[in-house]
This record gives C-alpha cells, sequence and structure tokens, in this order.
C-alpha cells in the first residue's frame, strides 16, 4: 500500500520523512491553505529527493501556466488537482505531460457518475472528506459510501487519516486502493509532520498487499 504524504513545506521537516522513503509527497500551492509553500519552498532541496518519492503539487482552481511553471521548477511527477477543474482542464494539463490526480470531496450526497468523465484524463482519483477547506480539514468521511463507486480508476483515500484509524484501510479491501494520503493527523504544527507518526503509519501499511491493483 502506497503512502503519501502531503502538505510539507519545511526544509529539515522534508529531509527528515524522505529518510522514511514514503511513495509520494506532496506541496500545496493554495494560498488559503495554513500549508501553503509560499516563497519558503526549497527548490533545490525538492528537486534533489530521491527518484523513489514522487512529488507532488496540489493546485486548487490554478492557472494552467502557473501550474506548469511550478511543474517545471520543482519537476514535479504529479499535479493533484482540489478544485473544480473540468475533464477539459484535466485532458489539456494531461495533454501537456503532466500526470493527474483529481481530487473530489466526498459526503452523502457525492455523484459518483460524474467521474465517468474524468476517468480518461486522470491517473488516479483522490477521495477526501468535504470540508471548509477543499483539503486539510483532518475529519473522515464514510468509506462505505465508496461501495456506490464502479472501482474503475486506483484511487488515493484522505481526509482525518492518522494513527488512530489507519488499520480501517482493510475495510476497503477489493477495492482499487492504491494509497493512503495523510497531512493534518500527523502533524505538530500546520506543514510540519511527526517524523514518529509516518513511521510507524508506513510501518503498518508497507506490508498490505494491494490486491485489488
Amino acid at each position: 500500500m502506497k503512502l503519501k504524504v502531503c502538505g510539507m513545506r519545511d526544509a529539515d521537516n522534508l529531509k527528515e520523512i524522505a529518510a522514511l522513503n514514503p511513495d509520494f509527497i506532496g506541496f500545496i500551492f493554495y494560498d488559503q491553505s495554513p500549508r501553503f509553500v509560499g516563497d519558503e519552498l526549497d527548490e533545490t532541496m525538492v528537486r534533489s529527493l530521491p527518484k523513489s518519492i514522487r512529488k507532488v503539487g496540489v493546485f486548487v482552481n490554478a492557472s494552467p501556466d502557473y501550474i506548469l511553471r511550478m511543474v517545471k521548477k520543482y519537476d514535479f511527477q504529479y499535479v493533484q488537482l482540489h478544485g473544480t477543474e473540468t475533464p477539459e482542464f484535466c485532458r489539456s494539463m494531461r495533454n501537456r505531460g503532466v500526470n493527474i490526480i483529481k481530487a473530489f470531496r466526498i459526503d452523502d450526497s457525492f455523484n459518483f457518475s460524474m467521474l465517468n468523465n474524468f476517468k480518461a484524463q486522470c491517473d488516479f482519483f483522490l477521495f477526501d472528506a468535504k470540508g471548509d477547506q477543499p483539503g486539510g480539514n483532518g475529519v473522515t468521511f464514510d468509506w462505505n459510501i465508496l461501495s456506490r463507486y464502479d472501482n474503475e480508476k486506483p484511487f488515493f483515500i484522505s481526509g482525518g487519516i492518522g494513527l488512530d484509524n489507519v488499520d480501517q484501510v482493510n475495510l476497503l479491501k477489493g477495492f482499487k486502493l492504491y494509497g493512503v494520503d495523510v497531512n493534518s493527523q500527523v502533524e505538530t504544527a500546520p506543514g510540519v509532520k511527526d517524523v514518529a507518526k509516518v513511521k510507524e503509519i508506513l510501518s503498518y501499511l508497507r506490508p498490505i498487499e494491494q490486491e485489488a491493483v
């Protein structure tokens, strides 16, 4: 099972987390987020991360030019779109060589049929809890809702995942669950991750077989 650690920005903390070798590390380029990288993100440090760690830029309704500039600057392997981006927007990004993770905010009323238009334009989906912010709200949605998902596109699960509930990913066996996304529940402060917590989550997830992928 893959682990994505999202909301990184501090260089020293980034080094510590990178030493654990998570599968993905995410950087947030949304100025309303408490984890917004701003001008703090060390370009050299990000570009020097091990090749085994895939780097993800997270954007919310950003312009294509801005996204592409950041992809080039930091050598991102993926772009996570966390706003109201359309299938056409995803297609245009993909046509320009960008790998796409499209995030959706899930609650009981979510219409899973709308995902059909996104499937061909995205590499992965990410299902997050619906909250006040586009992400990083620290709350979990009812994963039973995913029984309404057609399970064709591999996905990440996100929203309030930490040591107290990571074991519940076993409830999603049989789904194309590709990875787990952690953020606020493994922090000591916004943008600063607790290394011990991330290490423990990794030790739990790594042995899990990806039977459905």
